[in-house]
């Protein structure tokens, strides 16, 4: 049975893909500041900001399963600030975002790799239409995930033949972010303005996020360095 590490497997896109995956039937290592309950797999806390922890977790599920064959990096973090404030994020604030947004998947990738090598095994990270659009929740947000884009691009030729690295990068997806950020009517109304933009009229699930990482995963065998978009639409939509 094939093991991924899924990042960020707590909740929001993270936890739908923990779902997926365990009923698509691999071993699931998911990794958080809080450990929970899975089938299939294993709960492991960590914080991919720390190198250390990063290389723990890689073995933890090496002494458990004997290989790792896949990993994605959902972690992430953000501030909600306007983009017009630029008093709003310190320079402290926009390293902290990198750190997790950026770095935490490098050091991912840097502590499997030997066993992503030998599996011949795949890396997806999840983006965001924001990279593009310099939209989203923060300055800082959209520009980490132009970086986790084109370290994607780097890597995806860097690590072939052995290893194939892709990007997801959803639109709007109502997670618990977006409710701790502006309330459950605040959400539902982001959500509702951005089907309204979104050329498919309607704003992703977690679960169809998932569903692309599941395919690039197991059924995109001769992709790599390609972003999908999981947007609706949104960043070939009209502009306003």
């Amino acid at each position: 049975m094939k093991v991924v590490i899924v990042t960020g497997g707590s909740s929001g896109i993270g936890e739908a893909s923990v779902r997926e995956l365990s009923r698509r039937g691999w071993n699931v290592a998911s990794v958080s500041r809080r450990k929970t309950k899975i089938e299939n797999g294993i709960s492991l806390q960590g914080d991919v900001a720390e190198d250390a922890d990063c290389r723990r977790v890689a073995q933890a599920v090496l002494d458990k399963w004997g290989r790792i064959d896949a990993l994605v990096n959902c972690a992430g973090t953000t501030k909600f600030v306007k983009h017009a404030d630029m008093e709003g994020l310190s320079a402290e604030e926009i390293l902290g975002i990198f750190r997790v947004n950026l770095v935490g998947p490098w050091q991912m990738i840097r502590a499997c790799l030997p066993a992503l090598k030998k599996a011949r095994g795949s890396v997806v990270n999840i983006s965001s239409v924001a990279s593009i659009l310099g939209t989203g929740s923060s300055v800082a947000y959209a520009a980490s995930k132009a970086a986790l884009d084109t370290m994607s691009f780097s890597l995806a030729r860097a690590l072939a033949p052995e290893i194939r690295v892709n990007v997801v990068a959803p639109g709007y997806v109502k997670t618990p972010w977006q409710v701790a950020a502006h309330g459950a009517e605040g959400a539902a109304e982001q959500e509702r303005r951005y089907a309204e933009r979104a050329p498919l009229k309607s704003a992703a699930s977690a679960e169809d996020v998932a569903d692309a990482v599941a395919w690039l995963l197991e059924g995109a065998q001769r992709v790599t360095g390609q972003i999908v978009y999981v947007d609706a639409g949104m960043h070939i939509a009209s502009p306003r």
